[in-house]
């Protein structure tokens, strides 16, 4: 059995999706599918997914904590479910969801000699100024998110050294891609910018800021197929445990991803406007995947070219924007 937490989610769902194409179904999906916001259904993520079981996450959390599974039944798990919301400052909240609960999961693999996969974050590397280099002297944080991810980064590099069983923790950059309709403001540029020009034929982009001019802040956008094929690599290859970058090392401004949204529908325009308050000091402005450790641990899949992933991406969100069961 494969246990996917977050399963229901943006990448958790594509985790799925992948290992239903190789042939697994024995999956167990957990997360919480609560609709307490109006553009969080992401139980319409799993209408195309194949799977065994679905187990709320309260229950899942009890069900570890008590010792109910059988280890020897569990091949891996990837632990991808999280308050992934960047704007959300309950900090309680936020550690009791992504540090605490992520510890149990971590206990539970280590106890059971269980492969663990988990989601970090490039929001561990604050404005960037340090550089992107795994390690203390790059990390930062700017909000609640981002600190509770590095904090339990920080938790599993001082449990590296007892470990029997393969840990990994992926920090995650900007990633884009099919199944993400559930974020709503959280969703990836590339999806918002998609629906802006299918509404209204415009690409709007915040203005400069900091040394940036209009619409060339600059991030590494990593697509979700890029990010499943890392987490597959190190299970299916028994990869180096670590924490390790899963970014393609190389940013693009927002002026190009636009750019690569309009070629891609053959319609639309750039406007400019004035970058919000409410974000400055709490914004990365730059960001780059240093790829050194990823390579160095064997990783040699490649990634995507961002044009010819929004092609993909676009088509995609043409033809429904969500995967097909059994397809």
């Amino acid at each position: 059995m494969i246990i996917v937490t977050g399963g229901a989610g943006f990448i958790g769902s594509n985790i799925v999706k992948e290992l239903n194409r190789q042939g697994r179904t024995d999956i167990l999906i957990v997360d919480d599918l609560n609709n307490r916001k109006k553009e969080n259904q992401s139980y319409r993520n799993l209408r195309g997914l194949q799977f065994m079981d679905y187990m709320h996450k309260d229950a899942f959390l009890e069900a570890v904590l008590n010792d109910d599974f059988d280890g020897t039944d569990v091949d891996v798990v990837f632990h991808e479910g999280a308050c992934s919301d960047t704007m959300e400052y309950d900090v309680n909240y936020m550690m009791e969801a992504n540090y605490e609960y992520s510890k149990a999961v971590l206990h539970f693999c280590m106890n059971h000699r269980i492969p663990f996969l988990y989601a970090s974050s490039a929001s561990t590397y604050g404005g960037g100024e340090n550089g992107f280099r795994e390690g203390d002297e790059c990390e930062d944080a700017l909000n609640p998110y981002a600190y509770s991810k590095l904090l339990f980064d920080r938790y599993v590099r001082q449990q590296l050294p007892y470990a029997q069983s393969q840990i990994v923790g992926l920090k995650y950059f900007n990633v884009y891609g099919p199944q993400e309709h559930h974020k709503g403001n959280m969703a990836s540029i590339f999806y918002q910018l998609y629906h802006q020009v299918k509404d209204n034929g415009v690409c709007r982009l915040f203005g400069g800021y900091g040394e940036y001019g209009d619409g060339e802040h600059r991030r590494d956008f990593i697509y979700v197929k890029d990010v499943v094929k890392v987490n597959l690599w190190f299970w299916q290859n028994e990869g180096p445990s670590g924490i390790y970058n899963c970014g393609t090392g190389h940013a693009h401004s927002y002026n190009e991803v636009a750019q690569a949204v309009i070629d891609a529908l053959g319609t639309g325009h750039i406007e400019y406007r004035e970058f919000p308050e409410v974000l400055k000091g709490k914004y990365q402005c730059f960001t780059e995947a240093d790829k050194t450790q990823l390579l160095a641990a064997g990783y040699d899949q490649g990634f995507y070219d961002m044009r010819d992933a929004v092609k993909e991406y676009c088509d995609f969100l043409d033809n429904g924007g969500y995967f097909k069961y059994g397809k």
